[in-house]
């Protein structure tokens, strides 16, 4: 009675968070989606404004909070060593649903986070709380953990299995059985527990499909077969629920990256602060070696910072007054001060481990679909045995021969490999990706990708830096370089245009400095005129700025060449003279045309560009990057038009922009890719975000996908194959049950570490 009530409080314990977050969300229909972060204790609650306000949500969460500060400290299976929490094992594998008044409700649990939510919410934005839930007092130990403990029963299994034979052999037979006892309550023991909650939810699995076969073998006079099959099934989750930790750590380990306190500076000097505490605005000093507490901008000094574990760049990038540097990186050797810009939650750090977050948890196509195949087909496989095990007999079996079948055919036709195969899969290419920058917003946007066969690419801030740079310089008859800079740094740093920018950059690394002017006027659509201050008129600006004046020929044959080269000319003129004409032009990714061909390299036939900008100029950037297809002068919605052609043309076609913009064309594609370092829209719109801004990224994000997909495949193949093997040999060649267990359980183990080698993968062409 004693061992019946323990197991039944464990039960009770496995699931009471889950439930205690269900009460909540299932009592505020406003409430969309309530998560619990078992790593920093933080409730996090989305809700919708239309139907709640910020403080009926805060109330709302109040009760969970309070009930979770008091639950965590005492959790029987919280690992305090990792800070991840095993306490739902069977939300894990099985997820779990509730429904009232029409609303579904379901929960998630990654061995971190544990999620509550509502199934097919509607899509327009909700408000977001942060909440923390004060820190664990007094930590479990970890020998109260299911990770200590699953291998320990595992083990013990094993060892009363030997124990059990040892003793038979010598015909202590009462002994013998108390060892199988002993194998049967250890190997079965989380079996029983995953089981017993997926029953409630009126649902079978391979649990109950392995516990039944066990207890069908010990009912027909085979306990030591059935301890067998009890060890390599605990043995089997144990080492898949290693492999799939190993798949999560890789991800999880950017948590590790956030500092935990920052340098903050005060009128009177320094303190050390955590770095929750810090405020936009703020500054923070970082000393060489040190990571970069917080998203923000140098205020001074300069440093080459490694980048790698957030953008995926390979080399320290310099950074000085002015640049932006992310939370998580590493400073070298230089001192940095930093003006903090975004606070601890909301850095690209913490955007990234949330979006990762959810791409877990968001499911394939296919692994959805196997996961309702999987409920079918084990009512078929548990149809199936009954009818082995009752209509053989008819046919002069005896019953415990038909029954010892019917248990084997219960083993060798579980499921098992392949529900395990698409997780073990789309998680270890998820993780891949990440390391290099790549966030694929769950396990389908792979599995489109690896489909497409045409590529739109926006040009501005895409292909190009999105930045204007100082090209030419051509001197008009009678005109000195030294008059001409003196009035473009006069004239131009008055305006906030991007090109003025790009000019005055120009003319102060010339040395030239800005002089006093009288007045300034901008005119919109062509230019800028200024009075010097002699008096004199200037303008520079478009050929429409000089509307109605005879312009020179040797200007307008300047002008032309430019804007054929893919440059915007602006003629500078100066009291009734005509100077020269100064050319700027977007600069172009240096990585881009290595891009654009191996992406041909990898078979994509279409590569088309995308873009507002004049024919001239988009042709000019195409030549440059290998682009053969070009769209020029197009207004975003016209985008759209572009792709249903190339759609046509040359199948499915994914969108690659900068997320602002392109937002309508990267919703449209089949798979939308977003460039941008941490913008909000290019983290949230597209599939795919290449946090980097490196287009080589593009063709490895694509031939990982293709592997991901291939080995996807392979598992799906492989483990289909063994189970209609092992259905055949157990009819045909008697197979025994030990047998079919290691042929059932080596084939799931072998699909997930097919699945794990994408930690590893890296393309055939290693540049890439």
């Amino acid at each position: 009675m004693g061992i019946v009530r323990y197991i039944r409080k464990r039960l009770a314990e496995a699931d009471s968070c889950v439930d205690e977050m269900a009460k909540v969300a299932l009592s505020h229909r406003g409430l969309r989606r309530v998560r619990y972060r078992y790593r920093d204790d933080t409730v996090e609650v989305e809700y919708d404004p239309e139907q709640l306000s910020a403080d009926d949500a805060k109330q709302a969460v109040e009760p969970l909070l309070r009930e979770l500060s008091v639950r965590a400290p005492d959790c029987s299976l919280r690992n305090p060593e990792s800070g991840v929490c095993a306490a739902c094992p069977s939300v894990a594998q099985h997820g779990k649903r509730w429904q009232l008044n029409g609303v579904a409700y379901r929960a998630h649990f990654d061995g971190e986070t544990l999620t509550i939510e509502q199934e097919n919410a509607p899509a327009e934005p909700t408000d977001r709380i942060l909440r923390r839930v004060k820190a664990l007092e007094r930590p479990a130990p970890r020998w109260r953990s299911r990770a200590f403990w699953e291998p320990i029963l595992t083990a013990l299994t094993l060892l009363m299995i030997i124990v059990g034979g040892l003793l038979r052999w010598s015909e202590q037979v009462m002994l013998a059985n108390l060892a199988y006892a002993v194998a049967y309550l250890a190997g079965g023991y989380f079996g029983v527990l995953d089981g017993y909650q997926t029953l409630k939810e009126r649902r079978l699995d391979v649990n109950f499909l392995m516990i039944a076969a066990a207890i069908g073998a010990a009912i027909v006079g085979e306990a030591p077969e059935g301890a067998t099959l009890l060890f390599l099934f605990s043995l089997s989750n144990t080492l898949q629920n290693y492999a799939l930790t190993r798949s999560r750590n890789a991800v999880r380990a950017l948590m590790a990256l956030q500092p935990d306190t920052a340098t903050r500076i005060t009128p009177t000097g320094t303190e050390t602060v955590p770095v929750e505490d810090l405020q936009v605005g703020d500054r923070v000093l970082t000393r060489p070696g040190e990571r970069i507490p917080t998203d923000g901008v140098v205020q001074h000094g300069e440093s080459y910072v490694d980048q790698s574990p957030i953008t995926g760049e390979s080399v320290p990038v310099h950074k000085s007054v002015g640049d932006t540097v992310f939370a998580g990186t590493v400073n070298g050797s230089g001192v940095l001060e930093i003006e903090v810009r975004a606070p601890a939650t909301d850095t690209l750090l913490q955007r990234i481990l949330q979006l990762v977050e959810q791409a877990q948890e968001q499911k394939a196509r296919t692994q959805r679909w196997l996961e309702r195949f999987e409920q079918r087909y084990a009512l078929a496989v548990m149809g199936g045995a009954a009818a082995v095990a009752m209509g053989l007999p008819l046919f002069g079996w005896s019953f415990p021969d038909a029954f010892y079948r019917a248990m084997t055919l219960l083993v060798v036709a579980s499921p098992c490999a392949l529900v395990i195969s698409t997780p073990a899969t789309l998680l270890s290419a998820i993780a891949n990706a990440a390391r290099r920058g790549i966030l694929f917003k769950g396990g389908e946007p792979i599995e489109r990708l690896a489909g497409i066969r045409a590529l739109a690419i926006d040009k501005t801030g895409t292909l190009t830096e999105g930045k204007l740079e100082f090209t030419d310089l051509v001197l008009l008859e009678g005109a000195s370089e030294a008059e001409v800079w003196q009035v473009i740094a006069d004239v131009e740093s008055r305006s906030e245009h991007p090109l003025a920018h790009a000019l005055v950059a120009a003319a102060s690394a010339r040395g030239y400095r800005p002089r006093a002017v009288q007045q300034v006027d901008a005119v919109p659509g062509k230019g800028i005129v200024a009075t010097l201050e002699d008096g004199t008129e200037a303008r520079i600006g478009n050929l429409r700025l000089f509307e109605g004046e005879t312009i020179p020929d040797e200007a307008l044959q300047a002008v032309q060449s430019l804007r054929q080269a893919g440059k915007t000319a602006m003629v500078v003129w100066v009291g009734g003279r005509f100077l020269a004409v100064a050319a700027a032009a977007d600069k172009v990714r240096p990585e881009a045309a290595q891009a654009v061909a191996r992406l041909r390299a990898l078979g994509i036939p279409c590569i088309a560009m995308l873009t507002g900008d004049a024919e001239p100029i988009a042709r000019a950037v195409a030549q440059q990057t290998g682009i053969e297809r070009v769209y020029a002068d197009l207004l975003p919605h016209e985008k759209l038009d572009a792709l249903r052609q190339l759609s046509a043309e040359c199948g499915a076609v994914a969108m690659v922009g900068d997320g602002v913009n392109d937002a309508p064309a990267l919703a449209a594609a089949e798979v939308g890719i977003a460039m941008g370092a941490g913008t909000d829209v290019a983290l949230e719109t597209a599939d795919v975000a290449l946090v980097g801004n490196d287009l080589n990224n593009l063709p490895y994000a694509l031939a990982l996908s293709r592997q991901a997909m291939r080995v996807l495949k392979q598992n799906l193949i492989f483990a289909t194959s063994v189970i209609v093997v092992l259905v055949i040999l157990t009819f045909v060649a008697n197979l025994r049950l030990p047998l079919g267990v290691v042929g059932h359980e080596g084939s799931t183990l072998l699909v997930v570490l097919n699945g794990l080698r994408l930690l590893l993968y890296r393309p055939a062409d290693s540049r890439v």
